[in-house]
């Protein structure tokens, strides 16, 4: 087969697409023919050399893929050759072909190409591991999401409009703030022009949950953000990875501060990969196949063109997911 490897770190260039060695698939896992795989921030610091795959995952990049089951393990019932599908991965995506554990994969939701399949099974699983299952997601609440524009601020917007609850977002221009307004978002934030603390104390005492992708920079201004007994979720450190927390200004909301990523989880047990798409699959993907929630993708472009789908998402042009398509190549 064939797939994306790593001539070194550093920048996109170091990125080529070549042979490499066939997957097989062990016990209880199954063997896809890759379609489409999405492109997400983890991917850009994995290929920077900050980000390095778990013990016994692929080194190849990629944390999504959507494609066809080509043939499965010992152990495995629910799917079969030919199945569509799409999948959440540790690595690998960004190949021909790819080993996952059947517990991480989820059928092609009814009315969705492979193409837009691909963009959903992290972004999903992100969204839903944090918000609901971790931050308690539920009808009335103030939800405040940073980068509302991106494949995981685009995802989450609906999931809480879907679930009842109002939107805050913060975006950097007033385009992106107008799409974020379609996906069901009424509460519009610029960060480079207003205060995110003033604009959600205007709705109420606070954010019952902020989903923060920010990490070091906004902690502080997040803790200040929040509504009593508020649950800040951290899943990104684009602002940095250390910052001083003021614990007298926690301890009077009664805030909750969490510190999630799905890549690490355990494959199986509680709160692992397995149980998030066993919630993905009952609760998520009947509103994806209704329409309620819908992948947003900025552009789909050929694997061979990985460097430039990298320095797409690093700039500030994309709303929603970037995805590679891979049965082209």
């Amino acid at each position: 087969m064939r797939a994306i490897k790593l001539n070194g770190f550093g920048e996109p260039e170091v990125m080529e697409w070549g042979d490499a060695a066939d997957p097989v698939p062990g016990h209880a896992e199954v063997l896809i023919e890759v379609a489409a795989a999405g492109v997400n921030r983890a991917d850009l610091l994995q290929r920077r050399g900050f980000y390095p795959p778990p013990p016994g995952a692929s080194e190849v990049m990629g944390l999504e893929c959507s494609g066809v089951i080509a043939e499965v393990g010992d152990g495995v019932r629910d799917w079969h050759v030919g199945d569509r599908v799409c999948a959440l991965l540790s690595g690998g995506g960004y190949a021909e072909k790819v080993v996952v554990a059947a517990t991480q994969v989820l059928p092609v939701p009814d009315g969705l190409d492979l193409g837009a399949a691909a963009a959903l099974p992290e972004a999903a699983a992100t969204v839903w591991s944090n918000l609901a299952m971790t931050a308690g997601l539920d009808a009335g609440q103030l939800v405040l999401i940073h980068g509302g524009g991106s494949g995981i601020g685009t995802h989450a917007i609906q999931v809480a409009v879907s679930r009842g609850a109002r939107v805050a977002v913060t975006a950097g221009s007033p385009e992106k703030l107008k799409r974020c307004r379609e996906l069901g978002a009424s509460v519009l934030i610029n960060y480079r022009e207003d205060d995110f603390v003033a604009a959600v104390r205007t709705e109420g005492p606070g954010a019952d949950i902020i989903l923060d992708i920010m990490g070091a920079a906004y902690l502080s201004r997040n803790v200040e953000a929040l509504a009593p007994h508020g649950r800040l979720v951290v899943i990104g450190m684009q602002g940095g990875v250390t910052a001083e927390l003021n614990l007298g200004a926690l301890l009077s909301k009664w805030g909750t501060i969490h510190a999630n990523n799905v890549r690490n989880r355990p494959a199986t047990g509680p709160n692992s990969k397995a149980a998030i798409i066993t919630e993905l699959r009952h609760h998520v993907w009947p509103l994806i196949a209704d329409g309620t929630i819908a992948p947003v993708i900025h552009a789909e472009l050929p694997i061979t063109e990985a460097a430039e789908a990298h320095r797409l998402l690093d700039s500030s042009e994309t709303f929603g997911k970037v995805v590679l398509n891979v049965r082209d190549a």
